[in-house]
């Protein structure tokens, strides 16, 4: 089944995998080889697509500082297109919009579309009560008119004051027909995001749209500090669990898997079509493999659902 179908078809499982381009200035050959190297380890997945993200410098984001130094990367755009050749799957590119103004946005998406490029999945700014020359919802919009368009959804930012479900359903309705969550390490903040989303359709009388939720393994206290900065909720409960235990790597898969599970043990969970994407922060290699093993048991648990 085509991607578009899949993501629309409640009644379909979704399975990703997100990864980051090589850096700004690498070789052509190191590109290649990042993307033969990955190509690789995801050949046995039964996966969907592949997500490519568009990394910003974000400084706006957090008052803590950045556990690592930020280094640009790629064009996302080309990355996709080459990962494609290389697994033979399809690619969704993220794009941060930054301070791009409309007449910058229409020339990436035509870029974009020369590109082949069909499934964008657009990233607003990090700073909140900035006026842009650009609103999100119309570069949502302008797009929606040639790709197929998904969002990111973040649960932690969901509350009374600010409702993250209002968001997704207005979103929707500008055109996106998908959500890919920021990556899950507490499972309450998801579960109520969910519900009140499910009460959000009801009453507005529309079809929740696909949500795609995203885990990584963590095995070091510079990548949980990094998750953090990245503004995921990782509770000191869960830190303690991770960086005490004799295998840390394996604690984070079992923490994944068990927050997976407790956000599908919800009666939304049969009206809301979710999937599963998988990622990895680290540069690591035992953390990169770990992320193979957590696409296996995440899988198995949605399968269960």
């Amino acid at each position: 089944m085509d991607l578009k179908a899949k993501l629309a078809d409640p009644r379909q499982t979704v399975l990703l995998y997100g990864t980051t381009p090589p850096r700004a200035g690498s070789a052509e050959e190191q590109v290649h080889a990042a993307a033969d190297k990955l190509a690789a380890r995801l050949a046995p997945l039964p996966l969907d697509a592949v997500v490519v993200y568009d990394i910003q410098d974000e400084t706006g984001r957090s008052d803590l500082p950045r556990p690592f130094p930020f280094t640009g990367t790629i064009d996302p755009r080309a990355y996709a297109a080459l990962l494609e050749a290389r697994t033979g799957r399809t690619a969704i590119t993220y794009k941060s919009l930054g301070s791009m103004d409309e007449p910058a946005w229409l020339a990436w998406l035509d870029e974009a579309a020369r590109a082949q490029r069909r499934f964008l999945s657009i990233v607003g700014r990090p700073t909140a009560g900035v006026r842009y020359a650009l609103p999100l919802p119309r570069a949502i919009r302008l797009a929606a008119e040639r790709f197929t368009v998904g969002g990111v959804v973040i649960a932690e930012r969901h509350g009374p004051e600010r409702s993250e479900a209002a968001r997704l359903l207005a979103k929707s309705i500008q055109g996106c027909g998908y959500f890919i969550s920021q990556t899950v390490y507490h499972a309450p903040p998801t579960q109520q995001l969910l519900r009140d989303y499910l009460r959000d359709c009801r009453g507005a009388g529309v079809a929740p749209q696909r949500i795609v939720l995203t885990f990584a393994p963590c095995g070091r206290d510079k990548t949980l500090a990094f998750l953090r900065w990245l503004g995921v909720n990782v509770p000191a409960t869960a830190a303690q669990a991770i960086l005490g235990a004799a295998n840390p790597l394996a604690k984070s898969l079992e923490l994944c898997r068990d927050n997976l599970r407790r956000i599908l043990d919800e009666s939304y969970a049969r009206e809301i079509p979710l999937g599963i994407n998988v990622e990895s922060v680290s540069i690591n290699r035992d953390e990169i493999d770990a992320s193979i093993d957590l696409f296996h048991a995440l899988r198995e648990e949605l399968a269960r659902a």
